[in-house]
This record gives structure tokens, C-alpha cells and sequence, in this order.
């Protein structure tokens, strides 16, 4: 029976930073996976013959830190890729470009206020920066260390200034709608605002809870937000972090589903009278690998409910773990192009394009799918992955990736081929109207809604996040308490997927905190 210091479940990007970290430390690590590709939701594969895509499309917030730890630069991640400008775009071709701190495309008194806006927004992303990296105390027992940590939040609130603490007291659960109406006229520029703070989430501009963290959490990567692709894409990240955890000794499994996670009765624990903790995993194959720990890269209704089995938790802890909000609410669209899109008013569609003309827009997607209902006019973001990494597409052909955002996993009646075929349909309508052309360039068209990456990605709804990201369910209540800081009730399991702090998102910040925590 082979025997590991630490076993990881899943091969997303947290589950292997995580596994580099722990190696670095000389941990003996083993990372399964259950598919054939590493990455998660950021892997690439081929969905036509020659056209290659990922779900995660591009990197806003990719921590920096992990980047010099691990050295990414020296296994082929440049960690210097150029943003992109986002776009809001208008069916008129007069569209809202978004360039850092400079907005164009919009009134004079909207270009005054947008610098304004973002230098006010920036002092609350900097207030939150160094938390995301760290584990988030718990409520009540607190150690020294964790006590500092509350002191260090607390001294930076303080040093904002009376004003500006009230500020950020006052919009850190306001609705997105309120925030963008307080600041700005211009339809377009408001939805594009507000788009950071919404996908992946069931959450719309005017609801309350957290829409405003969100978008500062988004907002905390070397350029505030703004997006980029790699060269070589997302899955020069993924490869790159892949080769420092390997070339740090940890092994990495691929087609390694696994079936549950084992479990032994320690008598070290409790006073002497024994406690079950994790001692290893079993696969679907029927083979068992023990460790010392388990660490999960997976989402927690799926570590808890499906691999561990709540006949080993307390059924207070189980109750908590169900209520979790995972319903996936975006669908991915991949169309394969015989050539370079053409917007109309776009030079070139090199940007994160967003359609969205206005706050309503967002709300009604969001009022459909909210009933189960597919959105009747589609909102969504826009990239050409292959304007930038030309392996992505054949030569002189193309690859469009857009996120459509509000679509069901839970779609009324069921999702079958037809409702597929509907939806695809409004998604290609809607671009048309932006790209009058895009019809008669398409090869072929994939569809992928949360029900889709809830079978492939083995990831609880289809979601993004792996739970809301709101307001009881972030920081020391995420995914709940007892599981916040990375370990969990089952002594010798931990948590580093983004259903743990910070969150989803291609950051890496989880698989940071729980390796550091492992290490403590």
C-alpha cells in the first residue's frame, strides 16, 4: 500500500499550489485528479478539431506572491502579460472602453468622476489586499497570532479615516446599482462596473450582500481588476504551476477519481479515548492510498457530503454544509471561427467585450433565470483567446469564449438538447448584433451550461465559487465555522478549493493559506 505525508484531491489551481508548496517543504505529496486534464475549471482542451478553450478565460487577480514563490516565471507563466481594456459594448458601434484609471466613450463628467471613482475604490481594495492571503480567525479562543491579525484589520479601518471608514462600513453591502447611480449617468459604464462584482454569483445589481466585496476582491491583482490572457493562455498558468509542484517532488495523478476518503479511529486524539481522522483516500478503481492528511481541492458540499459521508460529522456541522448556496448560474459558449470576428466600432476585438447596455439588462437575465427560465435577451463577457495565443485556433481562424451569465443549473423542465439549442441560439442573436458577420464565420458551437461543468468538473451546481460569495459565507464563515481556517471537524482533513477564503477566481489564494496552515 503506498503510504503519502499529504494526499490532494483535485488538480485545480489551488489543489496545486498547495501540493508546490507542500513539496517545497518536503512533504511527500500525491495530487489526484479525476479527469485527463489538470486545472480544474482553467484547463484547456480541445472542443473541435484544432480549437482549444478553458472555462476560466482569462487572469485578473492571479496573486503575485504565489507567482515568486513558486517561481512561475522560470516554468513558462510570464507574469508580466499586458492587460486587456474592457469594453462595454453598444449595438451602435459608440462603445465604453475602460483603459485603468481613464474611461472613453462617455461624458466629460463621467471621465472627471471615473477617476475619482477608482482612486476612492482602490483605498478599500488596498484595506482588504493582505487578507486574502491569510487565514481568516476564528470567532472566540483566539490565538495570539489570530488576535494580531483582527488588530492589523482593525489598525488599517482606523487608518482610513474616520470619513472613509465610514464609507467603506456603508458600501461593503450595498447593492451594486446603488454604488454605480451614486457615481456615474452612463448605462453602459455601470453595467461594466458592476459585471466583477456578479459573475460567477446569484446575485444581480440590486441585490444587497457582498456585491461590493466581490468586486474588491477582484480588484486586488497587479492591475485593480483589469483582465489579460497569457502568452501561451490560461493554460500556460495551469502547465506552469503544474511543473513547480513536480519539480518540487509532488506527484500528480490524472483519469484518479476518487471514491471516498478513509478514515481511522487515532487514539492520540481526545485525551486518549480516540477520534476518526482522515488516513486516506480510496478510488473508484478500488485501490487505497493512506497519508498522514487529506487535503481537498474539491467543493465542500462534495469533500463532506460525497467523500467523506456525513455519517462521519456531526449532524449541526452536515445541516450547515447543505445550506450552502451553490447553484451555478453561467453558462459557457465556445464557438470555433473560420476567421477574425469583426465588431462593429472595434478595430480589433483584442479586449474583454461586454454585453450588457445597462443595469435593467443584468436584472431582467437575472429575473428569468431566478424562476428557472432561460434569459431572454443574454447578457455576457467576450473574449478571442487566440488573438493572443495562437495555439488556441488553426491558422488564420479563431476561437470566441463568452461567459453567459444568468443561466439555471436548475432550468425549469430540465436540460436536454433542445433547451441547449435555444439557448445558443439567443446567445448567437445577441453577438450579432454586435458582429453582424459572426454566423457566417462559425465552424462549430459548444455549449456549456453549470449542469454541464457540474458532471464534468465534478464541481457541486456548477459553481463557479463553489458557494456564494456573500456575506455569510465569506471570510471566517467561509464555507461555515468549524471549516473556515482550512481544517475541518475530521481531524487530518483540510480545505483549499474556493469554496474556502478568500474564494473563487483564478488567485490562488487558498491553496496558499492551506498550505501555510498545514505547515504552521
Amino acid at each position: 500500500m503506498q503510504n503519502y505525508d499529504t494526499i490532494i484531491i483535485g488538480a485545480g489551481h489551488n489543489g496545486l499550489i498547495c501540493a508546490a508548496y507542500l513539496a517545497k517543504s518536503g512533504q511527500r505529496v500525491l495530487v489526484l485528479e479525476a479527469s485527463g486534464q489538470l486545472g480544474g475549471l482553467a484547463a484547456s482542451r480541445e472542443f473541435h478539431p484544432g480549437f482549444k478553450a478553458s472555462v476560466a478565460h482569462s487572469v485578473s487577480h492571479f496573486s503575485a506572491k504565489v507567482a515568486q514563490d513558486l517561481n512561475l516565471a522560470s516554468h513558462g507563466f510570464d507574469v508580466a502579460a499586458k492587460p486587456m481594456p474592457t469594453i462595454g459594448l453598444n449595438s451602435t458601434g459608440d462603445h465604453v472602453v475602460i483603459k485603468g484609471h481613464q474611461v472613453t466613450g462617455v461624458s466629460a463628467k463621467d471621465a472627471q468622476q471615473f477617476g475619482d471613482y477608482r482612486r476612492f475604490i482602490q483605498r478599500f481594495v488596498e484595506l482588504l489586499k493582505p487578507f486574502w492571503l491569510k487565514t481568516m480567525p476564528r470567532i472566540g479562543n483566539n490565538s495570539l497570532p489570530e488576535l494580531m491579525t483582527f488588530a492589523q484589520l482593525g489598525l488599517k479601518m482606523r487608518l482610513l479615516g474616520k470619513e472613509d471608514m465610514g464609507e467603506f462600513m456603508r458600501i461593503a453591502t450595498l447593492p451594486a446599482r446603488d454604488l454605480m447611480d451614486e457615481n456615474f449617468d452612463n448605462d453602459i459604464l455601470k453595467a461594466a462596473l458592476s459585471w466583477d462584482g456578479l459573475i460567477g454569483s446569484k446575485m444581480a445589481p440590486r441585490s444587497p450582500n457582498a456585491t461590493i466585496l466581490a468586486l474588491l476582491y477582484q480588484m486586488s491583482g497587479e492591475h485593480a481588476g483589469a483582465h489579460a490572457i497569457p502568452p501561451g493562455g490560461i493554460e500556460a498558468l495551469v502547465n506552469a504551476i503544474a511543473s513547480a509542484a513536480t519539480a518540487a517532488g509532488a506527484e500528480i495523478k490524472t483519469h484518479s477519481p476518487v471514491a471516498r476518503i478513509t478514515t481511522v479511529v487515532d487514539k492520540t486524539l481526545c485525551d486518549g479515548f480516540g477520534a476518526l481522522a482522515a488516513n486516506g483516500v480510496e478510488l473508484e478503481s478500488g485501490e487505497t492510498i493512506t497519508a498522514t492528511r487529506v487535503i481537498s481541492a474539491t467543493d465542500p458540499k462534495r469533500t463532506f457530503i460525497d467523500l467523506l459521508g456525513v455519517e462521519n460529522l456531526e449532524i449541526e456541522f452536515t445541516n450547515r454544509i447543505k445550506r450552502l448556496r451553490t447553484d451555478g448560474y453561467v453558462a459557457k459558449l465556445h464557438l470555433a471561427l473560420s476567421g477574425e470576428p469583426t465588431f462593429t466600432g472595434l478595430e480589433q476585438a483584442n479586449g474583454r467585450m461586454i454585453i450588457a447596455p445597462k443595469l435593467d439588462a443584468i436584472e431582467f437575465a437575472y429575473d428569468d433565470a431566478k424562476y428557472g427560465g432561460l434569459p431572454e435577451n443574454p447578457v455576457m463577457e467576450i473574449v478571442v483567446p487566440s488573438l493572443h495565443n495562437g495555439s488556441q485556433a488553426p491558422a488564420g481562424q479563431h476561437v470566441l469564449s463568452a461567459h453567459v451569465m444568468y443561466v439555471p443549473n436548475q432550468l425549469k423542465g430540465g436540460w436536454n438538447d433542445e433547451a441547449k439549442a435555444v439557448l445558443t441560439e439567443r446567445v448567437i442573436n445577441t453577438l450579432a448584433s454586435y458582429a453582424p458577420d459572426i454566423r457566417q464565420q462559425i465552424i462549430h458551437s459548444e455549449l456549456l451550461t453549470p449542469a454541464d461543468l457540474e458532471k464534468t468538473h465534478l464541481v457541486s451546481g456548477g459553481h463557479w465559487h463553489h458557494s456564494e460569495f456573500s456575506a455569510d459565507q465569506l471570510l471566517m464563515m467561509r464555507p461555515t465555522y468549524q471549516a473556515a481556517q482550512y481544517s475541518t471537524p475530521m481531524a487530518g482533513l483540510y480545505l483549499c478549493s474556493a469554496g474556502s477564503h478568500p474564494g473563487g477566481g483564478l488567485m490562488g489564494a487558498a491553496g496558499h493559506n492551506a498550505a501555510k496552515e498545514v505547515l504552521k
